[in-house]
């Protein structure tokens, strides 16, 4: 059963963030994350505010520089379907799509997607954890088959999005709104490693609210994919995915690069050498190759999730060949 709460719906954006101003606040979109975690006693909340009435944060709309500006509010399964995220930001359709399930892609929304907490079975169960502010990580000595391979520190979850690592190579950005004004930052910044602060996975503060989220015009002959492995056919986070975006020139070298894996790390995982050995080269075998074997370098598995490595370099390496 879920724990009382007041319930707040608020007319405007300005209201809401008045709103979050009170200690032992969350928020509430699409509620597909927060209600299981309230549940399930993961955190609680003395107040949600809920912003899903709040129509200036849904839709997906062309920019004047020919780019997108995509509300928070957007549905996954709006973003799996609009005909021109599909034909320019393929691997952000894809995201969408590969995330969780029918009815809970129409329900859940961008903004939660790219803000949801860690599914680590010991954060999500009874164990006090260094995240909910105890001083041990379980996954160290215990079950670690779902856990991080790269950028675990003292903390090994995995971010769970994957809209996350397809925008990151789209070169997205998001915007903030909050009681102090509004700001915009790659998304790549907008996630914080265990190393930085281990409470929290995002930038935003309390009093702060994610609003859109925009995307630059596709450059010429420009293609990107996101593909990911998951223990079954639907309904499942990744085990390791990656999503590439790569921009070809007239004689077919690529001419820049993006390779984000997900997965694998508590942040979508930007592999800037991938990226490099990449660029000036066509898509060959061996490049594919060479590239997949740089995206698994500096790879830390735990007991449990070995698996992971050879995951990574298969899916990048078929990756990249499905795109020359």
């Amino acid at each position: 059963m879920i724990p009382k709460f007041d319930y707040v719906r608020p007319d405007s954006l300005r209201q809401a963030i008045k709103q979050l101003a009170a200690s032992g606040t969350r928020i509430h979109a699409g509620g597909t994350d927060l209600l299981g975690c309230l549940r399930d006693r993961v955190f609680t909340a003395d107040k949600v505010v809920s912003i899903g009435g709040l129509s200036e944060l849904g839709g997906i709309k062309r920019a004047s520089d020919g780019g997108l500006t995509i509300g928070a509010l957007t549905t996954l399964a709006q973003l799996a379907s609009d005909p021109v995220i599909l034909k320019d930001y393929p691997a952000l359709a894809q995201g969408a799509l590969s995330a969780a399930s029918p009815q809970l892609r129409n329900q859940g929304t961008l903004g939660g997607n790219l803000c949801q907490r860690p599914r680590c079975w010991y954060f999500r169960g009874d164990f006090h954890c260094l995240r909910k502010g105890g001083n041990l990580c379980y996954a160290v000595g215990g079950r670690n088959d779902y856990h991080c391979i790269f950028g675990g520190d003292a903390c090994y979850i995995v971010h769970p999005s994957d809209t996350a690592p397809a925008l990151v190579a789209l070169g997205a950005r998001v915007h903030i709104n909050g009681a102090n004004g509004s700001r915009t930052i790659p998304l790549e910044s907008f996630f914080v490693p265990p190393g930085k602060d281990i409470t929290r996975e995002n930038v935003l503060a309390p009093n702060e609210i994610l609003t859109n989220v925009s995307l630059p015009a596709p450059a010429p002959n420009q293609r990107s994919s996101y593909r990911k492995m998951r223990a079954r056919g639907a309904w499942d986070f990744a085990l390791a995915g990656v999503a590439l975006s790569l921009r070809f020139g007239v004689g077919g070298e690529v001419e820049g690069a993006r390779v984000v894996l997900s997965g694998v790390a508590p942040m979508p995982w930007r592999v800037a050498e991938a990226e490099k050995a990449l660029t000036g080269k066509r898509i060959t075998e061996d490049t594919a190759r060479a590239a997949a074997e740089i995206c698994i370098k500096g790879a830390e598995p735990m007991e449990y999730n070995g698996y992971k490595v050879n995951l990574v370099r298969a899916l990048v390496e078929e990756a990249l060949l499905a795109l020359r």
